[in-house]
């Protein structure tokens, strides 16, 4: 598993060190130190490979000019054993590095080795993490914002997987609290209306008005008749929903598979009442005098860990908060459960919701480093040019079904995966179905099944993929390939960098741009036809390119076509 950019990067900062030392020793500098040299990728081609501002930081320190310290380390600099040919200073002091081209050929033969473990890292070295996501309320189907907090939620999940962290993907179901309760009168209610007519009851004004209420108390009183009618009410509600719960959590869990998401664990919050662990976390906060009472309220000083104000855990009736069940939630995952890091995914609306929480898991003894809060933006569905609010098929407020049966699960988690998500995306479904560069899924798609139709082609007539040691790659020598494999050699690096934002989106841009310097070459470069050793070569290229989009989409749980 190896991250030749990464490596790259360490041969240049071990290089400008021992150019500072060499320097400091002939009394060239003075002997000045800095915590970190910072190696980046130029924006300009023609500013070199890789470059460093070392010679800016370190102006202060060594009281000269940062041109005249980086003309002194270049001066210095011993490239034995690196892929550096060159340095030079540029503009205010930069030090840029140019590279043979020999380490584009060694990601060649690294693709070639590790093929579908290229790209993976290790940058986890097994930590635990537990990826929260999607965890809509039980009470009703799967909507936009869910669709995209679950193409978000999977995606950032197989991202720290192939960055070597130990991931539990989990669905945090809401089954306490207000929200039950309110399903619960809402059942209650059209219950009573299919069996005495409308006008028996009044439906709750906050009632859950949606069709699958009325379409479960139909099936409900199909299988049951009416012998919850003369019930007491509490006893009724809850026989209702213990009714229609399940048959939600079940519809949500198949929905979700149809999309790709498969949750480890799914955890109830109905759990942390009936264990005790909600009467602990209560108690331990008590015990740090982090609670008070105020308006018969129970308050957590969110304030004493940096909030802008102080919560309600207990409200003056009682129940507890949303937020109460959280901190109770997050103690478990953190202390009960050992997680080393907790990452949860939240729609728009839970903006204020990020400090409470770190304030929260702070009152607990935790680090509020450790977790991480992904809020993504809202979604907007096109279909014609205008915004598309309901279903045709149903006439109800477009699901997560309704987009899978309208554009299939490859196009949905990739469109959802192309910005980032903390932006407002804007889903057309007619781009999504249409068989065009213009759809950027299968737009990518289309480049890996041509190169599946070249290697079968090429296979019928006796060529086969030659082994990298055996080939002469040194005839990659034009613009489009080596552009090519220069993207190539980026993807592990696009997984570190991923994994550290949590931000998948840097992966569909990234395999967009391989599948466009694919389509690039095959337009300028022959592979068929061409003399022996440069047509191994190419076709080497080409493998190695069909390998990296395949893993760039297997981590999006996409699929890679052979044909199309």
């Amino acid at each position: 598993m190896t991250n030749i950019i990464e490596n790259i990067r360490e041969q240049i900062r071990r290089v400008v060190g021992k150019a500072m030392a060499a320097a400091v020793g002939k009394g060239l500098m003075p002997d000045v130190s800095i915590n970190e040299i910072i190696v980046e990728t130029p924006k300009e081609e023609e500013h070199g490979d890789f470059s460093t501002n070392i010679a800016m930081l370190l102006a202060k320190k060594a009281k000269k000019a940062p041109v005249q310290i980086a003309s002194i380390l270049i001066e210095n600099m011993d490239f034995t054993g690196t892929y550096i040919k060159r340095a030079e200073c540029a503009g205010p002091g930069f030090i840029n590095f140019f590279l043979e081209t020999s380490w584009l050929y060694d990601t060649l033969k690294i693709i070639d080795r590790e093929r579908e473990d290229y790209g993976r890292i290790n940058i986890g070295q097994g930590k635990k993490v537990v990826v929260e996501f999607v965890s809509a309320n039980p009470t009703g189907p799967l909507h936009m914002g869910n669709a995209r907090g679950g193409a978000l939620g999977d995606c950032i999940a197989s991202v720290l997987q192939a960055a070597g962290y130990d991931v539990t993907r989990e669905y945090y179901v809401n089954d306490a609290g207000n929200q039950i309760e309110k399903f619960g009168i809402s059942l209650e209610a059209r219950y009573i209306q299919l069996l005495k007519g409308e006008d028996a009851v009044e439906f709750p004004e906050d009632g859950y008005q949606g069709e699958d209420i009325i379409d479960h108390m139909r099936d409900y009183i199909e299988q049951y008749g009416d012998k919850l009618l003369d019930a007491d009410p509490e006893e009724r509600r809850r026989e209702l929903v213990n009714y229609a719960l399940p048959i939600n959590l079940e519809r949500i869990k198949k929905g979700l598979e149809a999309y790709g998401v498969f949750h480890d664990v799914w955890f109830s919050e109905q759990s942390l009442y009936d264990s005790g662990e909600f009467e602990e976390t209560i108690n331990h906060l008590k015990s740090k005098g982090l609670l008070y009472e105020k308006d018969d309220a129970q308050w957590f000083r969110a304030t004493d860990f940096g909030a802008e104000k102080d919560v309600v855990i207990i409200r003056s009736n009682g129940l507890p908060t949303y937020f109460a069940s959280d901190i109770a939630y997050h103690r478990n995952k953190f202390i009960k459960r050992g997680f080393d890091r907790v990452i949860n995914l939240l729609g728009a609306d839970h903006h204020g919701h990020v400090a409470r929480m770190k304030a929260a898991v702070e009152a607990i003894g935790i680090d509020p480093d450790r977790l991480d809060i992904v809020i993504f933006q809202l979604v907007r569905l096109f279909k014609n040019g205008e915004i598309a609010r309901m279903s045709k098929r149903t006439g109800r407020a477009i699901s997560l079904d309704d987009l899978l049966e309208e554009v299939g699960r490859d196009a949905a988690r990739f469109i959802f995966n192309t910005k980032a998500s903390g932006s407002h995306l804007d889903f057309d479904l007619d781009l999504a179905v249409k068989q065009s560069n213009e759809n950027p899924v299968y737009y990518v798609q289309y480049a890996h099944a041509r190169i599946c139709s070249m290697l079968r082609l090429l296979e019928s007539e006796g060529i086969s993929v030659p082994v990298a040691d055996e080939v002469d790659l040194t005839l990659l020598a034009a613009p489009e390939e080596i552009n090519l494999m220069k993207k190539l050699a980026e993807y592990p690096d696009e997984i570190r960098i991923a994994t550290q934002t949590l931000e998948p989106s840097r992966l569909t841009r990234y395999v967009t741009d391989v599948a466009s310097l694919f389509h690039s070459f095959y337009t300028e470069c022959r592979v068929k036809g061409e003399e022996e050793n440069l047509m191994k070569a190419r076709l080497l290229l080409v493998s190695a390119t069909k390998t990296v989009i395949k893993n760039v989409l297997g981590i999006l749980s996409i699929n890679a076509p052979e044909r199309m």
